[in-house]
């Protein structure tokens, strides 16, 4: 089965996490999508989220030395990764804690997305968010905590 290498950002607002309604797969999840050739992971994000909300993130959890060497870009560590079924395929998915640069001005992607929503620890325990989800969004919650 072929596997493809994708990215989701949980994005944590004032003790929320937003989600998307999927149009694809009919499910909620949190945004993202495909890396694409030549892409680093971090710049995948951004892209992604600007595609799909229209905003800039700030992505938590980069290294802090110097940028010394070879080295060209710090990118942030995933703090959660899985494979996953997406029906005809796999996604092999790193998850990154972002912050909303201004998350008042998102704007909804109606190709991709049916809608989206801020959803506290508590309401994750609604019956349409998928358990995996639901997991993935407080382990965000509880590492988010930890990097502030």
């Amino acid at each position: 089965m072929k596997t493809d290498l994708v990215i989701a950002g949980l994005l944590i607002h004032e003790n929320k996490v937003l989600l998307v309604h999927h149009k694809k797969l009919g499910l909620w999840l949190p945004p993202g999508g495909h890396i694409e050739k030549n892409e680093t992971p971090d710049a995948a994000l951004r892209r992604e989220m600007k595609e799909e909300l229209g905003i800039s993130v700030e992505i938590l959890n980069k290294p802090d030395f110097p940028m010394q060497g070879n080295i060209k870009e710090h990118l942030a560590v995933p703090f959660y990764s899985n494979v996953h079924s997406v029906g005809d395929h796999d996604h092999s998915c790193f998850y990154y804690i972002c912050k909303p640069m201004m998350p008042d001005t998102i704007n909804l992607n109606k190709e991709e997305l049916n809608q989206i929503a801020w959803f506290t620890a508590e309401e994750l325990s609604k019956p349409f968010i998928p358990a995996d989800v639901r997991n993935i969004a407080l382990l965000a919650f509880e590492r988010f905590r930890n990097l502030e």
